[in-house]
């Protein structure tokens, strides 16, 4: 439940991020690394979510290993919250060379088919989310936050250009969903969180058993849309948003089988910056029915063995 005490803080927090908009990238990334060291130590919840997922999704590392991608999760973290101030108050003109713009021949060629954009979760989404909103109107599913202040600032950057269409994943009506993206506008969906058993599918991510939400390859063969990766990379001097081209042979023969195929996409991404992707979120918070939680003590002491 959202408290005075936490609108307050929120309010402070967003002072701050919004007081670091005309620093250099150097001084913004600089704070990051301090207050990611600060989260490590202190959000301990955080902190351990983040280890166990990656013991899970990457057993073959060294412990220490880990902790060293842990630990730049958590300043790159920060230093992503901090980037907000850019993304929610530069210029547009400041915007496309603070994000730089990868494939974007995939999107052009994409143009005039119902298209969705599979976006992960990592530290750079709303980067990518508000240079695509630069590029064209789209439509979107987002959480809604408890506390209404963050909700409100997150709404009103995510809404700086072009008027897209959010819509709040608590009751959302997937049915006008579909029907924006069968009249045209793309669908820039985030794919990989744990929503629970209701609707879900069990599918490996990283081996693991997940709980994912099979509404790409469903919406695909709905609004016979194109699919294609859309993914942020933050760089030492700002962020790059790829377009891949868009997949062949999708959707495939089964909803299970695109659903993994999908996963395994965004492992291959994953592979290739492994702090930069949310390991703090609760990935494998659901398990199939008779399998034991992964994020108790005793899950996480058998994990760790």
């Amino acid at each position: 439940m959202s408290t005075p005490s936490a609108h307050w803080f929120a309010r402070l927090s967003i002072a701050l991020i919004n007081s670091t908009w005309r620093w250099s990238q150097s001084a913004r990334s600089a704070l990051g690394t301090l207050l990611g060291d600060l989260l490590w130590w202190v959000v301990v919840s955080r902190r351990r979510v983040t280890l166990t997922n990656l013991r899970l999704c990457f057993p073959s590392l060294g412990e220490q290993q880990r902790i060293s991608i842990a630990r730049e999760c958590f300043r790159n973290i920060a230093r992503s919250g901090l980037d907000h101030s850019v993304l929610w108050r530069a210029h547009r003109s400041d915007l496309e060379r603070y994000i730089r713009v990868e494939g974007i021949e995939h999107l052009h060629a994409a143009a005039g088919r119902p298209l969705i954009l599979i976006a992960p979760h990592f530290v750079g989404l709303d980067a990518g989310g508000i240079r695509f909103n630069t590029l064209m109107r789209g439509i979107s599913i987002y959480s809604t936050q408890t506390n209404p202040v963050w909700d409100e600032w997150l709404l009103k950057g995510r809404r700086r250009f072009n008027e897209p269409v959010l819509v709040a994943r608590q009751g959302a009506d997937i049915r006008a969903v579909i029907r924006n993206v069968r009249e045209g506008l793309p669908l820039y969906y985030l794919p990989d969180m744990d929503l629970g058993a209701a609707n879900s599918i069990f599918v490996p991510f990283f081996g693991v058993s997940a709980a994912t939400i099979p509404m790409v390859p469903r919406i695909a063969r709905i609004a016979h849309a194109q699919v294609m990766m859309t993914v942020t990379e933050m760089t030492p001097e700002g962020y790059v948003l790829h377009f891949e081209a868009p997949w062949q042979d999708f959707p495939g023969e089964s909803i299970e089988a695109d659903t993994e195929r999908m996963n395994h996409e965004i492992e291959r991404w994953v592979l290739k910056m492994p702090s930069q992707y949310l390991w703090t979120h609760r990935r494998f918070k659901t398990q199939p029915e008779g399998k034991a939680g992964v994020y108790g003590r005793a899950a996480r002491a058998s994990v760790e063995r």
